[in-house]
């Protein structure tokens, strides 16, 4: 049996790379945020061990009502978990344990 989670900052960054498979579930929603982030998807996977880049992937999930809900249905979260977990990625003072 799994040890459960308990660092918020390791909670947050799981949340965030399933909302980045979310994203990625979907080519229409993945081009877009392609497009916003400027990056390609030959460096996605390496973008996802970036504190700030997953905090934007959670900017983008947070920041579309419909987005947010349907993520919230197929992550079993509430909304307000998810934007608690992009609060906690963007927050400068937390720093990544691991390099």
């Amino acid at each position: 049996m799994k040890k459960p989670v308990q660092n918020p900052r390791e909670v947050a960054e799981i949340v965030a790379i399933q909302a980045l498979n979310f994203i990625g579930g979907d080519p229409e929603r993945l081009g877009l945020f392609l497009a916003e982030t400027g990056i390609g998807p030959e460096t996605l996977r390496s973008s996802a061990a970036d504190p700030h880049f997953l905090a934007s992937v959670l900017d983008f999930v947070v920041r579309d009502d419909a987005t947010v809900k349907a993520f919230a249905k197929v992550s079993e979260l509430h909304p307000t978990h998810i934007a608690a977990a992009r609060d906690v990625l963007s927050d400068p003072k937390w720093e990544r344990d691991v390099p």
